[in-house]
C-alpha cells in the first residue's frame, strides 16, 4: 500500500512544488501556445491553466499528464516531470510537528475535512479511529507511550476528539468503518474501558448513516492489512504511520485505496452481525474482567 519512504520536509514540498509550476510555464511558452490554446488542448480551463502555471493551484498527476501530452514533451522531460508530479502531490506531517502546536489543533483539522466531505471510508486494522472512542479509551490512545513520543496535552485533545463525534449525526454524511478482529480485541485499555469501547462501536453502528464492518480472523482474505488509512470521497487519502501521516491526492492513488477497501469490505462481518460481535466481545471483556 505504501511501500516507499516518504522523506518529504515542508521546504521541500513548497519547492518542489514551485519548481513543477515553473516548468510546465516555460514549456507552454517555449511551444509557442497561449495558456487559451493550451487550455483548449487539454480540456481544461484557462483559469485552472493560469492557476497551475502560477503555483496557486496543484495539478494531479493526470493533470500534468494532459499537459505534457498536448505541449507533445520528449519522454525524458515528461518522466522528470510526472516523477516530480508525484512528489508534490504527497504531504508528509510528523506527529512531533502536530505535538508542538498541540494535538487539539489536529483534531481541528480533521473535523474541518469531515465537514467537508461526504463520504468517509475509514480502514483500521489495528484500532478503532477517534470517530468511535469513549472517552476513557481516547485517553489512553492520546497518552504518550514510549519516551520518545512528544508530550502533548491530553485533556485538550481527548475533549477536542470527542465533540468531533457530533458529525456522527449528520446524517447528509455517509461514514465505513472497517476493522480487523485484532483492532477491536487488542487490549488497549483495561477490561472495563474495552467492554465499554466494543459497546458503544456496536451502537454507533445502528445509526443510520454508519456502517461497520469487521473482518474476523480465520477468513481468507487475499490481501494485507497493512496501515490505517482514510478515504474522504475521491478526493484524497489519509496514511498512518508510527511517525506521522501522508496524505495521497494522486487520483490512481485514491483509486488503489478505494479498491483496497473494498476488497476487505466484502471479507467483513456487517450490520447486526458486526454489532452482535462486538457485544460479544464487549460480554468478554467483562467476564475477563470479573
Amino acid at each position: 500500500m505504501l511501500c516507499r519512504s516518504v522523506p518529504i520536509e515542508p521546504e521541500t514540498q513548497a519547492r518542489e512544488r514551485k519548481d513543477l509550476a515553473e516548468a510546465l510555464r516555460g514549456l507552454r511558452r517555449a511551444s509557442g501556445l497561449s495558456g487559451e490554446r493550451l487550455a483548449l488542448r487539454c480540456n481544461m480551463s484557462q483559469t485552472k491553466i493560469s492557476r497551475i502555471e502560477t503555483g496557486r493551484a496543484l495539478p494531479t498527476v493526470i493533470d500534468v499528464e494532459r499537459i505534457l501530452k498536448a505541449l507533445d514533451v520528449p519522454d525524458e522531460v515528461a518522466d522528470e516531470l510526472l516523477r516530480l508530479a508525484r512528489r508534490a502531490n504527497v504531504d508528509y506531517a510528523s506527529w512531533r510537528a502536530y505535538a508542538r502546536v498541540g494535538l487539539y489543533h489536529k483534531q481541528a483539522e480533521l473535523r474541518a475535512l469531515e465537514s467537508s466531505s461526504r463520504v468517509m471510508r475509514h480502514f483500521l486494522p489495528a484500532i478503532p479511529t477517534g470517530l468511535l472512542h469513549v472517552y476513557e479509551y481516547a485517553v489512553e490512545t492520546l497518552s504518550p507511550t514510549v519516551v520518545s513520543d512528544p508530550a502533548r496535552d491530553v485533556v485538550r485533545a481527548v475533549q477536542a476528539r470527542m465533540d468531533r463525534q457530533a458529525i456522527l449525526d449528520d446524517t447528509s454524511r455517509s461514514f465505513r468503518f472497517l476493522l480487523t478482529e485484532q483492532a477491536v480485541k487488542w487490549q488497549r485499555a483495561g477490561f472495563k474501558t474495552m467492554a465499554a469501547q466494543c459497546s458503544h462501536m456496536a451502537e454507533v453502528n445502528r445509526k443510520p448513516n454508519v456502517d461497520i464492518g469487521i473482518v474476523p480472523q480465520g477468513v481468507h482474505v487475499p490481501g494485507i492489512p497493512m496501515n490505517i488509512f482514510v478515504v474522504y470521497d475521491d478526493r484524497l487519502v489519509t496514511v498512518e504511520l508510527f511517525s506521522g501521516e501522508v496524505v495521497l491526492r494522486d487520483p490512481r492513488d485514491i483509486t488503489q485505496h478505494l479498491n483496497l477497501f473494498e476488497l476487505f469490505w466484502s471479507h467483513a462481518l456487517t450490520g447486526e452481525d458486526a454489532s452482535a460481535f462486538l457485544e460479544e466481545a464487549a460480554s468478554g471483556f467483562m467476564r475477563q474482567r470479573n
